[in-house]
């Protein structure tokens, strides 16, 4: 086996072994070798997986690059591992999900305003799922926690960051709610959780909503 064969199978199995996404900048500091190499090699292996038709490919998410199974396998795979189809999420968590993803990190009392209802439910189940997660407080009264998406989140949507999220519909009626944390909504009550709805892939849609 020469090198270039060497490099590609020990990010291979470190790539699989974490099962997590992984940074290219972490790949080579283990490995000793610049970035651009790692990401060479890392075009290499998805190349090798895509010529001979493999149930495995590679994502990348962010900077971060992680083997995952082939949406066309999904069902084969639900079955051998026994995962039940659950229901999709309910519109009260699409509509939270997509205030926090278009507007990067929130309050709960931010998702609130904007909703208009009480978001607990909601929230608990996302973070539940791995979909979002707490990004630290805000240095106001009372220390707020702040929500943003996760890793999990882009690979549910087949997005690499929130920046390939669609374009929000121009709508003169969009609501806009200026809070004291410098935010404003992007959503009115009919397009808010529409927009996500259409990025709605396969694993998304069979996460049990609780």
């Amino acid at each position: 086996m020469n090198k270039t064969d060497n490099l590609i199978s020990t990010i291979e199995a470190m790539l699989f072994a974490s099962g997590d996404p992984v940074e290219a900048s972490k790949l080579a500091e283990v490995l000793d070798i610049d970035i651009e190499t790692v990401e060479k090699m890392l075009g290499h292996l998805s190349a090798l997986y895509d010529e001979r038709s493999s149930g495995l490919m590679i994502i990348r998410i962010d900077n971060k690059y992680q083997i995952c199974t082939r949406e066309k396998y999904s069902e084969e795979v639900r079955k051998l591992m026994e995962i039940k189809k659950n229901t999709p999420l309910s519109n009260a968590a699409f509509e939270v999900l997509a205030v926090i993803a278009y507007n990067k990190t929130v309050t709960r009392s931010f998702i609130e305003q904007v909703r208009g209802v009480d978001c607990s439910g909601p929230i608990s189940s996302l973070v539940q799922k791995g979909l979002i997660e707490e990004k630290g407080r805000m240095d106001l009264p009372g220390r707020p926690l702040i929500y943003g998406t996760t890793d999990r989140f882009l690979r549910c949507f087949s997005l690499n960051s929130l920046e390939d999220l669609p374009d929000l519909p121009k709508n003169d009626e969009i609501d806009s709610i200026a809070r004291d944390e410098s935010q404003t909504s992007l959503f009115d009550n009919e397009n808010k959780n529409d927009i996500l709805k259409e990025k709605e892939i396969s694993e998304i849609a069979h996460i049990e909503e609780e």
